[in-house]
C-alpha cells in the first residue's frame, strides 16, 4: 500500500513539506477573522453585512495577489514567490491590530488578500514540477490537507489569545508565520523543471487572455468560480443552518450541540483532501473530480433538508465534509498540467483568486435566498454550483486533450 514511498526523494518530500506549510498558514490568516468577527462587530458597530463585506474583501483582492505574485514565481522562482507572499500577508495581518477606524480596517484587510492570493498557486507549482506525474494527484491532495489543520490552529490560538489580548492580540500574533519563511527559503531549492524550462523569461499577465492560452484560462476560472461559490455559500452558512431553529428552516440545535456536529464534517474534510489524490493517481483525475464533485451537489440539498433529523445530520456531516473538500486536491495538479512553465503560476494565481473574488458574493447570496426561504434550502441550492462545475470540469479536460 505504501510501496510508492519509494519513489520520492527526501528534496519532493521536503517541498511537499513547505508547501503544505504556506497552505496551513493562509488557512489561520483567512480564519482569524472569522473568530474575532463577534469582537469586530461589537468594537466598530457593525451590521452583519458589513462585517461579511470586510471578510469579503481578501477573496476579492487576492486576483491581484494571484497575477502579481504568479508572475513573480514564474520569472523568479516557486520558493521566492511563496516566501515573498507568505511575509506579504503575516505583515498585514499584524497590521490589522493597529485599526483604529473601519477604513483602516478595511484597508489592512484587502491589502492581506493580496499576499494571500499569492501563495496557493506557487506552492501547487512547486510540488507539481518536483513530483513525479504517477504521484502528483497524491502530493497535492496532502498539500490541500493542511487546510484542515491551519483552520484548527486558528480556532485554537484565537481559544488562547482572544480571552487574553482580544481580537487585536489575535492579529498581532498573525506576524509570527513569516518565522516559516527563513527554513522554506533555506531549505527548499526551485525544482528543476522550472529552471530548465524558465531561464529568466517569464509571460505575461496579458498573455493569458490570447490564444493558444485564454481558452484554458477561461475554462479554469469559470471552473473555480463554481466550485468556490458553491464551497463557500455552503460552508459559510452550515454553522448556522445546524444552529437555526427548525421553523426558520434550519436543525434547531444549540450552540453546544451544534459544535459536536461540525467535528465529524472537519475530520472527513481532512480525510478527503488526503484520499482525494490516491483517486486521482489511481482513476486518473477528472473521474476523481467528477465522482467528488457530483455527490456533493447530491448531498448538499439532502443535508439541507433533513434539519428535523439530527441523527441524519450527524450521519450525513463526514460525507459532506469529505465530499465537499476532496475536489480542490486536483486544481492544483490539473492546472499545473494545462499551462505551460513560463506562465504556469500567473495562470493558476488568476484563475483560482479570480474564483476566490466571485465566491466572496456567495455568502450573501446564500444569506438572502435564507431570508426568503430558510437557512436550510439556502444550502440545498448550492448544490446547482457543484454541478455546475462538474459540467465546466468535460471542457476544461477537453481543453487539456487539444
Amino acid at each position: 500500500m505504501f510501496e510508492w514511498r519509494r519513489d520520492i526523494s527526501r528534496y519532493q518530500w521536503r517541498t511537499l513539506l513547505a508547501a503544505q506549510l504556506g497552505w496551513l498558514l493562509d488557512a489561520m490568516d483567512v480564519m482569524m477573522y472569522s473568530y474575532a468577527l463577534t469582537q469586530i462587530k461589537g468594537e466598530f458597530h457593525l451590521s452583519g453585512a458589513e462585517a461579511g463585506a470586510l471578510g469579503a474583501l481578501p477573496l476579492v483582492t487576492s486576483v491581484a495577489g494571484g497575477v502579481l505574485f504568479g508572475w513573480v514565481s514564474d520569472r523568479y522562482g516557486r520558493t521566492r514567490a511563496m516566501v515573498a507572499s507568505i511575509c506579504c500577508f503575516s505583515a498585514l495581518t499584524a497590521l490589522t491590530a493597529t485599526s483604529t477606524t473601519v477604513g483602516m480596517l478595511a484597508l489592512w484587510r484587502a491589502l492581506t488578500g493580496i499576499g494571500i492570493g499569492g501563495e496557493w498557486a506557487a506552492g501547487s507549482a512547486l510540488v507539481a514540477e518536483s513530483w513525479p506525474e504517477e504521484h502528483r494527484g497524491k502530493a497535492i491532495g496532502l498539500m490541500q490537507s493542511a487546510w484542515a489543520i491551519g483552520a484548527l490552529l486558528a480556532a485554537l490560538v484565537a481559544a488562547v489569545a482572544m480571552p487574553v489580548w482580544g481580537w487585536r492580540g489575535l492579529f498581532a500574533m498573525g506576524v509570527l508565520p513569516a518565522l516559516a519563511t527563513l527554513w522554506i527559503r533555506s531549505g527548499v531549492p526551485e525544482p528543476p523543471g522550472w529552471k530548465r524550462a524558465r531561464q529568466g523569461v517569464a509571460g505575461t499577465a496579458a498573455s493569458l487572455f490570447r490564444p493558444p492560452l485564454r481558452r484554458s484560462v477561461l475554462l479554469m476560472t469559470a471552473l473555480c468560480c463554481c466550485i468556490l461559490f458553491g464551497y463557500w455559500g455552503l460552508f459559510t452558512w452550515l454553522p448556522t443552518y445546524l444552529g437555526t431553529p427548525v421553523a426558520a428552516g434550519g436543525a434547531g440545535l444549540s450552540i453546544v450541540r451544534s459544535s459536536g456536529w461540525i467535528v465529524p464534517i472537519q475530520v472527513g474534510a481532512f480525510l478527503g483532501y488526503v484520499t482525494f489524490g490516491f483517486s486521482a493517481d489511481r482513476f486518473g483525475r477528472r473521474p476523481a473530480f467528477l465522482f467528488f464533485v457530483l455527490a456533493t451537489a447530491a448531498l448538499a440539498p439532502i443535508y439541507g433538508l433533513v434539519g428535523r433529523s439530527t441523527t441524519l445530520l450527524l450521519v450525513l456531516g463526514p460525507l459532506v465534509g469529505y465530499f465537499g473538500h476532496g475536489y480542490f486536491s486536483a486544481l492544483g495538479a490539473m492546472g499545473a498540467e494545462l499551462f505551460p512553465p513560463e506562465t504556469r503560476t500567473t495562470a493558476l494565481g488568476f484563475c483560482y483568486n479570480a474564483g476566490r473574488a466571485v465566491a466572496g458574493l456567495a455568502p450573501v447570496t446564500v444569506g438572502a435566498l435564507a431570508d426568503r426561504c430558510g437557512v436550510g434550502v439556502a444550502l440545498a441550492f448550492t448544490g446547482l454550483f457543484f454541478a455546475a462545475g462538474a459540467g465546466v470540469m468535460t471542457r476544461v479536460e477537453q481543453s487539456r486533450d487539444c
